[in-house]
């Protein structure tokens, strides 16, 4: 018999490393199946930068929300130039009133400051800042989207937008989903009458009309209440509407959940209802919940927009993409000057971001995936 010698042992312990790597962790596989989807990581990013985006959108606007400039009512978007000293813009002049066209005065120069200073603000809120990102030198004007009709700067004011929109669906999935679960997981552990009468009420949640609910609660508001207010009232309506389909999902999951070992386990040992429902239910559903609130954000963002675009949401001077969408009303408007159609491009944007990484979120989640990234 043969003693293997140190290299053959080390040869053998190299090939049998790859059987011997220990399993990948439920986080690793999830990154990892999450990473295989290119739709998804690209919804992800744009929804951090839009985020990003409206977070610092005093550093980032060259100007206030509500700054007019009423000789530059539909301006179009500013050129940019380049030299050898840096990128400047020229001057504009009013060069057709009817159709408000705007010629470049060649003779003038203003070149793009970075990090320049202007209004001041309160960054994240807390710390005064005057710094903004770039900004022409004055007298000079640049306006990367053009104007609107009152000449606000309409990338200025798709920032401080951002904060309306973005919010909305953040906030009203987060009261919808706490409603949903308190309901529904007390509905299905409990059953009875409880379920009963909880069930019921959700069905006739359900069985209003959804868009009529929402422009007759928004049509009794008083108009003098402020866009806070009304604010406020968008994410009420918004997060009745959308809990009681989510509290029958999940009522169905806590009624096939209950009956599992462990469950009966933590009963046996003495565990209350609450500590049984939230700490051992409850999170057994956090994949289906992380995905349906991806899911679901888009539709209080598109619910904000079309009230907003109707009129019955924040007014001005504070902006939302539903708001800015009102002057792309009119087919004259829309043809004249496309850039007053930017808010409904970023809408768009941010829809498809939320599905993709949805769908994402879906595969990365999935059992059999786990189970399969697991064993590789």
């Amino acid at each position: 018999m043969t003693r293997p010698t140190p290299a053959s042992a080390a040869a053998g312990q190299g090939s049998a490393s790859p059987a011997a790597r220990p399993p990948r962790s439920p986080r690793q596989v999830f990154w990892r199946a999450l990473r295989r989807s290119p739709t998804a990581v690209a919804g992800g990013v744009l929804l951090a930068v839009l985020y990003a985006g409206a977070l610092f959108a005093d550093f980032l606007a060259p100007y206030p929300m509500d700054r007019q400039k009423r000789d530059l009512g539909y301006a179009a978007p500013t050129r940019v130039r380049w030299d050898a000293g840096g990128p400047y813009v020229h001057g504009l002049r009013l060069a057709d009133p009817v159709r408000s066209l705007y010629a470049e005065e060649r003779a003038t120069r203003h070149p793009l400051r970075w990090f320049a200073p202007g209004h001041r603000y309160r960054l994240l809120g807390v710390i005064p800042a005057e710094r903004h990102l770039f900004a022409a030198a004055a007298p000079g004007e640049i306006h990367l989207l053009g104007t609107d009709d009152l000449g606000r700067d309409v990338y200025s004011q798709l920032l401080y937008g951002a904060r309306i929109s973005l919010s909305v669906g953040l906030i009203g999935i987060t009261i919808t989903f706490v409603f949903g679960i308190c309901i529904g997981g007390i509905s299905g552990y409990f059953g009875g009458l409880v379920d009963e009468f909880a069930m019921r009420f959700s069905e006739l949640v359900l069985s209003i009309p959804s868009l009529y609910l929402i422009v007759a609660l928004a049509a009794v508001v008083p108009p003098q209440w402020g866009s806070d207010r009304r604010y406020l009232l968008i994410v009420l309506i918004l997060s009745f509407i959308g809990w009681a389909s989510l509290a029958r999902v999940m009522r169905g999951m806590v009624l096939a959940i209950r009956e599992n070992e462990y469950v009966t386990a933590a009963r046996a040992l003495g565990a209350g209802t609450a500590r049984v429902l939230f700490r051992h239910i409850v999170p057994n559903t956090l994949s289906f919940l992380i995905v349906a609130a991806t899911i679901s954000v888009p539709s209080y963002i598109l619910g904000e927009a079309y009230l907003s675009f109707l009129g019955m949401g924040v007014h001005s001077p504070v902006a939302s993409w539903g708001s800015m969408l009102q002057q792309a009303q009119k087919v004259s408007v829309l043809t004249a000057y496309p850039w007053t159609l930017a808010p409904g491009a970023l809408i768009f944007l941010t829809v498809m971001a939320f599905n993709f990484l949805g769908d994402g979120l879906a595969d990365a989640l999935d059992p059999r995936v786990a189970r399969a990234g697991r064993s590789l």
